[in-house]
């Protein structure tokens, strides 16, 4: 019986490494970072939590995941409008791609002070951030964005931004 089905075209090769040579080199990079300069460890104090993970953790990660997006989003939009002058595009691209740096950082760093606090074992902590040392993510920041999430009242006199942030996201689900 012959097949209806057209033959398949042979795949085509990608110059893009993948696999095990891309998470190698990834792990390197990951390898490098360094721990931020005053890194943060919180206390466990667990709360109760069922089998389902958290509406405002799922909250966090999709307010910082939007925001990551349109920030690769502009970076990609205004290379194509500004690539034949160097200057303005080193400028234009940088700014936005540095932003969606600092809010994936600190998505990881609030995600990875709620499990401390969870008191999940360091060494699975570890393996999940796939970092030797949490430090590299735990910023005081990361910090007062876990207790504007969970709903923790600040020490500092005046709210800071990322407490006031915390609490938008865990009140609005975004």
């Amino acid at each position: 019986m012959t097949s209806t089905y057209p033959r398949k075209r042979p795949q085509r090769r990608s110059e893009i490494p993948r696999g095990p040579q891309q998470d190698a080199g990834l792990q390197q990079i990951r390898d490098a970072l360094p721990p931020v300069p005053a890194p943060c460890a919180v206390e466990p104090a667990p709360r109760p939590v069922g089998e389902e993970v958290p509406p405002e953790l799922l909250a966090l990660v999709n307010y910082h995941c939007r925001r990551i997006n349109a920030y690769l989003a502009r970076a990609q939009h205004l290379q194509s409008l500004h690539g034949v002058s160097m200057t303005e595009w080193q400028r234009l691209v940088l700014y936005p791609l540095t932003d969606a740096l600092a809010h994936n950082h600190l998505l990881v760093g609030t995600l990875a002070a709620y499990l401390q606090r969870q008191d999940l074992d360091p060494d699975l902590l570890c393996r999940y951030l796939q970092s030797p040392d949490p430090d590299r993510y735990i910023t005081h920041e990361a910090v007062q964005h876990l207790d504007g999430l969970t709903g923790a009242v600040p020490e500092e006199p005046a709210e800071p931004v990322w407490t006031a942030v915390g609490r938008h996201v865990a009140h609005d689900g975004s």
